[in-house]
């Protein structure tokens, strides 16, 4: 007999496969808006200036400046654009820096958001939102904040470069790890998390040495919505919280850390959540930590800290910071533990698994 649970399902439409993004004009005529926002980064802002044309008059703008860990003075502005053209509903082209600007925006004035992502972050079936102020990165929840509409494309992902292919995979799989051992897992969220794992750990060698195979875009991009999904579900831990601080304080790139930090965060609470991670180890072997950074090294993942940017200096101050409002954590947290599992991960070491 099952135990009990309490399952939240989210209110997105979501809209997957080969030529997605061609139902485009039909979903923004069905929500009623004929004025849309068009986001992007600047490194797409080329992708997003032909999306905008192939809209036509449905288009009120573009706007090319979203950055990543939504800093509020990009939403600020964003906001002014969507103003003066007088839009009526966004469109998020991108990863989760663009999707996170989109996000904002609806959460602030309440607009319709239909989200198009071409990375494996996830963000874009969650109701949560990050966002920098201050060098201080905080998140917020709210049902404003889940996009209205999801369109998974995968011939969208066709030319998203190998290296960002890899680290966003990791990004997404560090959803599904900690939703696991969340305080409110859920059968139904378990599920989707062991699956999502599986189609990004089978997806992702595959796309290092073939990265127009569109069966391997497609499972990764299956598999970034299941772990995206549970991200929204239930509550994260440690590793999250990790990645925020050295996000929003120390500005480190969102997805590469993420991808150094995932065997480390998972070696702190492996023993405390043995039996809650013992179905990943038909996926990634026996030692789960292990195996998961001998896959991010064989993938040619970055695998320290130090080059992405961090000075060895700010571990003390990282490890403050993490401790100091954590996230729940099925290991307690120690400061010294974990700036010593930060010290590893900085390095570049192999993860060790702590009593």
């Amino acid at each position: 007999m099952s135990s009990a649970f309490v399952y939240q399902s989210l209110p997105a439409k979501i809209i997957f496969g080969t030529g997605a993004v061609s139902t485009l004009t039909t979903e923004l005529q069905q929500l009623g808006r004929s004025k849309a926002l068009v986001l992007s980064t600047p490194q797409q802002q080329e992708a997003a200036q032909q999306l905008a044309q192939q809209l036509g008059p449905l288009c009120a703008g573009l706007f090319s400046q979203a950055t990543m860990h939504t800093p509020v003075e990009i939403t600020a502005q964003a906001l002014q654009t969507y103003e003066s053209c007088q839009a009526d509903c966004v469109i998020s082209f991108g990863g989760g820096s663009t999707i996170g600007l989109g996000k904002a925006l609806a959460y602030r004035i309440n607009t319709t958001h239909i989200a198009i992502p071409t990375t494996y972050a996830g963000s874009e079936v969650t109701p949560i939102l990050g966002q920098t102020e201050n060098k201080q990165k905080t998140t917020v929840r709210h049902p404003r904040i889940l996009p209205n509409v999801v369109i998974y494309d995968p011939d969208l992902s066709l030319h998203l470069p190998v290296e960002m292919s890899i680290t966003s995979g990791l990004n997404a799989m560090a959803h599904a790890i900690e939703a696991l051992y969340a305080q409110d897992r859920n059968p139904i969220s378990t599920a989707m998390a062991i699956q999502g794992v599986q189609a990004l750990v089978s997806a992702l060698p595959v796309l290092v040495k073939e990265p127009h195979q569109v069966q391997a875009r497609s499972d990764a991009l299956l598999g970034a919505w299941l772990c995206g999904t549970v991200l929204g579900t239930v509550g994260m831990s440690l590793h999250h919280k990790l990645c925020h601080t050295l996000g929003g304080s120390f500005n480190l790139p969102h997805a590469q850390t993420h991808a150094v930090l995932l065997p480390h965060s998972l070696a702190y609470n492996a023993k405390a959540a043995a039996s809650q991670l013992h179905a990943l180890q038909s996926i990634l072997g026996s030692d789960l930590a292990l195996s998961l950074y001998e896959l991010a090294q064989s993938l040619g993942a970055p695998l320290t800290l130090k080059e992405l940017g961090l000075n060895e200096a700010d571990l003390d101050q990282a490890a403050y910071i993490a401790t100091q409002t954590p996230y729940w954590s099925p290991r307690p947290l120690e400061q010294h533990a974990v700036r010593a599992m930060l010290e590893r991960a900085w390095a570049g070491s192999a993860p060790q698994t702590d009593a």
